[in-house]
């Protein structure tokens, strides 16, 4: 069998931790953020680990984490 193919924009945004979760960065930090609080906006920082729901659609572009 081929191999299989690694969507390029899944590998740029999301990546594997060692049990297997998928973690991504926190949405809305990359524009218009004078309209948030500052609170949101420290509240987004650093990335976050998807849910299940999610996780199991993103797996399927990174077959190889």
């Amino acid at each position: 069998m081929p191999k299989l193919k690694t969507k390029s924009g899944a590998k740029k945004r999301f990546r594997l931790t060692a049990s297997g979760k998928v973690r991504a960065s926190q949405a809305g930090k990359q524009h218009g953020m004078i309209k948030r609080t500052n609170k949101q906006l420290r509240n987004s920082r650093g990335t976050r680990i998807l849910a299940p729901q999610d996780a199991k659609h993103v797996k399927k572009l990174i077959p190889y984490g």
